[in-house]
């Protein structure tokens, strides 16, 4: 046998037997996400092996959207490739709809956008990240990915990252929706640490001991959230620092790590002590075991709630090729979008596109910011205040569009009910004890209002209890 043979047949079992590992509820996995699955676990082993069984599945299909791009730079005489409607190389559209829809061309409003965004809004969201987090600045992370909101892209990293037992590490005072997107969609294991000290500051300690004390899991999935939802706190300088340095340690310590970064409420900070960016601009490219993820969007940082778009970026530190990494990653989130909605919005996206480069647009988002603020000032004056010191205190809180109180003699359920029925107020209560107030939608001659009726309705339910004390 010659010397190129035994290397063919040497190379030919070596993918059999790669296949062959691969192998998920008896088929095999398909050569694409092979192919990315080589790449990633090349020049970036240890986010390869972080991947769920799915993530090592995923791959984008060279199917009609490839046929359909391709045709679109080469077929010069007819394109009859994707399913829309065209009339006069233009989309068919309804005059009904584009009338209300100002500034816009119907090749801007109407056709499927590529899977992963249109790479123009993704380019400019990629500079505003780099414009308000300027710690991002000579650090490697990938170009962004549209998502239809943060859910959808905190979903896609769960489906890419988490398998059934995966451990998944959450403060006590989270957004509940994370329980439905990583335990009960993909069966994480969620342990949780106290968010804050008995003093009121973050707990990192708290933090850092639990996540150390799993040094020995092939893999721990970490998810912060700042500004915190439903506390509406974000870390101080060296609470940040000190949050960043752990997640090196836990790294050096021989785990894969999988660092979940979700910015739903970033740049709304109303204290000017508060570390003003997000905290991806201290653990992007900072060791090759941290797989860092930034979760973000216009929703709350452009008040478009409804328009549901989201970002997904990927930051690495290793010694490979990183950007055949992304662009791997970027193929893999592609497959995923693909194979759930398609495509994300493309009228959002270029509404906001468009309004990213107006004139007027940060002036106007300053404004918006001024007036959250202005509440935020109003509702820690009123919150502070000795007279409500009986009933409930609140938690520190800085940012965002939330607060907490802590009730010191109710039932959260309880009083929400109580507030609901009795008072026409609505609030969350966020468990047994804590209360969730959105200052984001009061107005700030309301704020004051709205507390007496709590320490009211508190005072109620504590003199219904001591009668039937009595009694």
């Amino acid at each position: 046998m010659t010397g190129i043979a035994a290397c063919s047949r040497l190379r030919s079992a070596r993918q059999s037997s790669y296949r062959d590992v691969l192998k998920r509820g008896g088929h095999t996995i398909n050569p694409l996400a092979i192919e990315l699955n080589e790449t990633i676990r090349t020049h970036a082993p240890s986010t390869y092996e972080a991947f769920s069984a799915l993530g090592r599945e995923l791959f984008f299909p060279r199917g009609i959207l490839t046929q359909t791009a391709e045709a679109n730079s080469s077929a010069y005489r007819y394109n009859a490739t994707i399913g829309m409607a065209t009339m006069g190389d233009k989309p068919l559209y309804l005059h009904a709809l584009h009338k209300h829809i100002d500034g816009l061309e119907p090749e801007e409003t109407f056709p499927y956008s590529p899977a992963t965004g249109r790479p123009d809004l993704r380019d400019a969201w990629r500079d505003h990240q780099l414009k308000v987090n300027p710690g991002l600045e000579g650090k490697s992370f990938s170009p962004p990915i549209v998502t239809s909101g943060l859910t959808h892209a905190l979903s896609i990293c769960a489906d890419m990252f988490c398998d059934a037992g995966d451990t998944l590490l959450l403060p006590d005072k989270m957004w509940g929706n994370y329980r439905m997107i990583f335990g009960t969609r993909r069966g994480a294991d969620i342990r949780t640490y106290p968010f804050f000290t008995a003093d009121g500051g973050l707990d990192v300690r708290s933090f850092r001991e639990l996540l150390l004390s799993l040094k020995d899991r092939r893999k721990v999935l970490v998810l912060m959230n700042f500004p915190n939802n439903p506390t509406g706190y974000s870390p101080y300088p060296d609470e940040a620092s000190a949050l960043a340095e752990t997640l090196v340690d836990a790294a050096e310590e021989g785990g894969n790590l999988v660092v979940f970064i979700d910015d739903a409420y970033t740049g709304l900070f109303y204290d000017d002590e508060v570390f003003k960016e997000s905290l991806f601009s201290l653990i992007a490219d900072s060791h090759p075991r941290i797989t860092a993820i930034k979760i973000d969007g216009h929703t709350k940082e452009d008040y478009v709630w409804g328009f549901r778009l989201g970002f997904i970026a990927f930051s690495l530190s290793n010694s490979g090729d990183r950007d055949a990494v992304y662009n791997a990653l970027e193929r893999k989130v592609g497959g995923l979008i693909r194979g759930t909605i398609s495509t994300s919005s493309t009228l959002s996206q270029s509404l906001l596109f468009h309004a990213m480069s107006s004139q007027g647009y940060e002036e106007e988002k300053q404004e918006k910011f001024l007036l959250l603020k202005g509440r935020y000032d109003e509702i820690k004056r009123v919150v502070e205040a000795p007279g409500y010191s009986d009933a409930f205190r609140p938690y520190p809180f800085n940012s965002g569009y939330f607060m907490c109180i802590e009730l010191l003699h109710t039932d959260a359920e309880r009083l929400r009910r109580h507030l609901l029925e009795t008072y026409g107020v609505g609030t969350i209560a966020i468990n047994d004890k804590d209360l969730r107030i959105a200052f984001s939608c009061l107005e700030r001659e309301q704020i004051k209002d709205l507390f007496d009726i709590l320490y009211t309705a508190v005072r109620d339910l504590v003199e219904m209890q001591e009668r039937n004390g009595r009694i």
